[in-house]
């Protein structure tokens, strides 16, 4: 083959590929999840039914570091983030908080409550705007925040004013083994009653109401649901391609002083 024939098998081999990625890309949502805690975290994502695993399910992120993850423009699932994980012992649970059956991908897998949940279901109609919002339903780990990466205050959820660990009752906390509390239940997790879970004949808002625990959830993260009928619903709907996730948020409380 001539040269010339190369170059020209070679050009039009990147104009067809250049084409079908941006194809692709244009197809897909990206967000960039973001560690401004002083300390690894290890994020996790589980896709909702029908839906497929993004960034293998999990992955581990330096303080400081960002990465950024690809999902399917009409992908549904959650994202939240471990702590305190040990991969490199047969340790059982590999995480403090979080942790989905010791492995750093968790491959579809929900992690352990309680962990703080961003929960996302994207439209593929583009014209239509995508929900997210953030559940402390099952509890608290640490604080987050989401936005658009075109930043506008209508399509944001700010961090928490001050941290639910420091805030956490007795009976709700999660310790480590040094005794450090690394984790808050909430009460349908800790106590698991129906009028604290929102279900059965407590199963509607007019029946199952904020309660004393989830108050003070509501105090310390007003942007985010406290419990299953929270209302207003703490629910934003914003249509972007790109947002930003970032765990220990600047606004995570100054009440906190390693963090």
């Amino acid at each position: 083959m001539r040269l010339l024939d190369i170059t020209s098998a070679f050009s039009l081999f990147f104009i067809f590929h250049s084409l079908f990625s941006g194809c692709a890309l244009a197809h897909q949502v990206a967000f960039y999840v973001h560690n401004k805690c002083p300390f690894p975290i290890w994020p996790a994502t589980a896709a909702n039914t029908g839906h497929p695993v993004i960034a293998d399910g999990g992955f581990y992120l330096p303080s400081g570091e960002t990465q950024r993850i690809l999902a399917p423009w009409d992908w549904n699932g959650r994202i939240w983030v471990r702590t305190g994980c040990n991969f490199s012992s047969n340790r059982q649970p590999a995480c403090e908080t979080g942790d989905c059956d010791g492995r750093l991908a968790c491959n579809g897998l929900i992690g352990t409550p309680p962990a703080t949940l961003v929960q996302i279901s994207l439209q593929s109609d583009k014209s239509k705007p995508n929900f997210y919002d953030v559940s402390l339903v099952d509890g608290y780990n640490l604080p987050v925040s989401v936005t658009t990466k075109q930043s506008s205050p209508k399509c944001a959820i700010g961090g928490c004013y001050r941290s639910l660990n420091n805030l956490c009752p007795h009976e709700l906390q999660v310790l480590n083994n040094d005794g450090e509390v690394v984790a808050c239940k909430s009460a349908c997790l800790a106590f698991n009653l129906d009028s604290f879970c929102c279900r059965n004949e407590y199963g509607s808002p007019e029946k199952c109401k904020p309660n004393v625990y989830s108050k003070i959830f509501k105090e310390a993260c007003p942007s985010y649901y406290s419990y299953a009928f929270d209302s207003p619903p703490p629910l934003v709907n914003c249509a972007a391609k790109e947002y930003v996730i970032t765990f220990c948020p600047s606004s995570w409380g100054g009440d906190h002083n390693s963090t």
